[in-house]
């Protein structure tokens, strides 16, 4: 008899979930938010940022019991589909303040001519807005990961009417979006 390996462990950790601060596994985690600046060398969404010195920005987590006690998160007892859907709120949150940066307020931002106020940000500034619209397409990929994550296991995704409505909001303003036409 041939044990396929890949099979067995994908089975024996199917439902496990790794704190990300020490790598511990088990089904349960706490998934929450933390500003110690510690908490940024392992938090999802600081993997990208240059300077994690010093950070007090509010980080999503998803750590062990003690790595909570730790970094002092604010957050609730979870298994992986409660840690999914927080996830996937978190992205939502994100791409709606996106959106929110790209209708207006990046107006607020920037020393913008009164005659310029009625136009959009790829009108005014460019590169202003490849940058904006790199960071929402990542976040779009995001969420499409997420969503295929509930799919494939056969669970509702939460809030479903939430990416239509999006979708309406980026193209009304004329930009384009992976969620949808």
């Amino acid at each position: 008899m041939q044990l396929d390996w890949d099979k067995a462990i994908n089975e024996i950790l199917a439902s496990k979930m790794a704190c990300q601060a020490c790598e511990t596994l088990g089904e349960q985690m706490i998934v929450g938010y933390t500003r110690s600046a510690d908490a940024a060398l392992f938090a999802n969404r600081c993997k990208d940022c240059a300077d994690k010195t010093d950070c007090d920005a509010r980080k999503l987590v998803v750590v062990c019991e003690s790595c909570a006690r730790t970094y002092r998160v604010n957050g609730e007892l979870m298994d992986e589909s409660g840690m999914m859907s927080i996830l996937m709120d978190e992205c939502r949150r994100s791409l709606e303040e996106s959106i929110g940066y790209l209708a207006s307020y990046w107006k607020e931002e920037s020393e913008v001519e009164f005659e310029d106020m009625q136009k959009r940000l790829d009108e005014v500034d460019p590169e202003l807005f490849k940058e904006e619209d790199g960071w929402r397409s990542r976040l779009e990929e995001e969420y499409l990961m997420l969503h295929r994550w509930f799919r494939e296991r056969g669970i509702r995704v939460p809030d479903p009417g939430w990416r239509s409505q999006y979708a309406e909001d980026v193209i009304a303003m004329g930009y384009t979006t992976a969620l949808g036409d």
